[in-house]
């Protein structure tokens, strides 16, 4: 059943609040994919907290003029899936990486980094990045390197002396 006036717009309504929210937005294209294996997407953007949504060009393009980005959706293949990462800005591109690995039909199109539009290329580097969670604890186990190294130091003298003093029983013994 075809939508409504009203349904399409309040679809590109949602779409622009959605995109304006989103961090990086990701550009698919999901169209062959098995249902199991849709649900499977689904549930994986869910995993990471990624919003999933299916939309026609025309109304992505709306979407994308209200919120003033300059895309041509024509060029976009098959049915398009928009992908929006809320908090992590290489999310959506890691998750859909990922996918298309294993799903040859998932062709990304592009994506939205920082207001402007990346190319799909871009996208493949950006999935390439680190998470937040990886560079978080890379920091933190840059931050924790001199601390520890310092400890072992100390120890170090501690251990000496404690051999020493073991040197000096067993020849007393």
């Amino acid at each position: 059943m075809a939508k409504t006036r009203v349904q399409k717009e309040e679809a590109v309504k949602s779409l622009t609040q959605d995109m304006q929210q989103a961090k990086s937005t990701v550009f698919a294209n999901f169209q062959g994919l098995k249902v199991s294996e849709m649900e499977e997407l689904r549930g994986i953007c869910r995993e990471q907290n990624v919003d999933c949504t299916a939309t026609k060009k025309t109304l992505l393009k709306r979407a994308l003029d209200s919120v003033g980005m300059e895309v041509d959706t024509k060029a976009f293949e098959g049915g398009v899936g928009v992908f929006l990462g809320k908090e992590d800005e290489v999310a959506p591109a890691q998750l859909i990486a990922k996918f298309a690995k294993d799903h040859d039909v998932v062709k990304i199109f592009g994506g939205i980094l920082e207001n402007d539009f990346i190319d799909e290329a871009k996208v493949l580097e950006l999935s390439k990045l680190p998470s937040k969670e990886e560079l978080y604890a890379k920091v933190v186990g840059s931050i924790n390197a001199p601390v520890s190294g310092f400890v072992n130091v100390l120890a170090g003298n501690l251990r000496g002396l404690v051999n020493v003093l073991n040197g000096i029983k067993e020849n007393k013994a």
